[in-house]
């Protein structure tokens, strides 16, 4: 224990009436290397001003600026067996998943909610990568498919947020599983007519990209995300070549054509809402009323229904 700095400086500072600066005050354009204004930054949905580069965010700051209002309620995610194959590697994984809860307060990497966006009733769901990498679990698995079913039984479309490093290894084959369970959701939203739109942030990677993340009538990308299914790396390493600059990012893809449109955060709303109104048959003057929901809580979520 460091005697200066966690007792004598404290005391000192409260006497004097000084306050302690927080860390992340300014933030570092990984890009230029110029220092932002944390609120500056977030008044800005986490895109720097003057790069555009795209910041990472959580998945409940995603809800908040995406929803009208920032208001949303939350669906509950299906509980399932967190260690099903009790495994261990450097540290076991049910401790591994008390790190990723405390440090995310998330049940697990995969977040719904509903709300409207511009006035029309949507159902979300957003992939969180600060949740051992977005991977996909039992878990994960689950709330994707409980989202889908949801959006089907309420007549919603569902914009899926997907940001993963691919299945989650802890959980073996049972991880794998979730791939097909969760494209047969996504085929059951589309036989009720119901669209379904991707937005792929960075990264978008594994066996997430091989299956329900390029499963979207429309495909839109944040810029400069990597999208793909194993890394430029490993590929390089496999075919020993150089590839292509910039291979397997938002605006590559584009003009390959794997990615529809590549669309910054700051204009995705709007975006997302007129395809849906294409996509729906919406008059524009006249999106339909949404559905009235419980009052939002102060952080602009509300409980989940029962």
């Amino acid at each position: 224990m460091n005697w200066i700095t966690n007792f004598v400086r404290p005391k000192i500072n409260s006497m004097l009436g000084r306050r302690e600066m927080p860390d992340n005050l300014w933030i570092k354009d990984p890009e230029t290397g110029e220092m932002v204004f944390h609120k500056d930054l977030e008044e800005n949905q986490f895109v720097i001003p003057a790069s555009g580069y795209h910041m990472k965010i959580s998945a409940r700051e995603r809800l908040k600026f995406f929803f009208d209002g920032g208001k949303y309620e939350v669906l509950e995610n299906p509980k399932v067996v967190q260690d099903p194959l009790k495994f261990r590697d450097e540290k076991r994984y049910v401790d591994r998943l008390k790190d990723a809860k405390s440090k995310t307060s998330l049940e697990d990497a995969v977040l719904s909610a509903q709300g409207t966006i511009e006035g029309l009733p949507v159902v979300v769901t957003v992939q969180d990568f600060a949740f051992m990498g977005g991977s996909l679990g039992m878990a994960a698995g689950e709330a994707l498919i409980h989202a889908f079913e949801t959006a089907r039984k309420r007549k919603r479309p569902l914009i899926l947020f997907a940001a993963s490093g691919g299945a989650r290894m802890q959980e073996g084959i049972l991880s794998l599983m979730q791939l097909p369970r969760s494209t047969v959701g996504v085929d059951r939203l589309k036989e009720a007519g119901l669209p379904y739109i991707v937005v792929l942030t960075n990264p978008t990677t594994g066996g997430v990209t091989a299956s329900y993340a390029m499963l979207g009538d429309v495909h839109i990308a944040e810029p400069g995300a990597l999208i793909g299914f194993a890394g430029p790396r490993v590929i390089e390493q496999t075919i020993r070549e150089k590839l292509p600059e910039g291979f397997q990012r938002a605006e590559y893809l584009m003009e390959h054509g794997m990615v529809d449109m590549v669309v910054s955060r700051l204009d995705m709303k709007k975006t997302v809402a007129n395809l849906l109104k294409l996509l729906l048959k919406v008059p524009e003057a006249s999106a339909p009323e949404a559905e009235i929901l419980p009052p939002a809580a102060t952080s602009g979520e509300t409980r989940p229904r029962a």
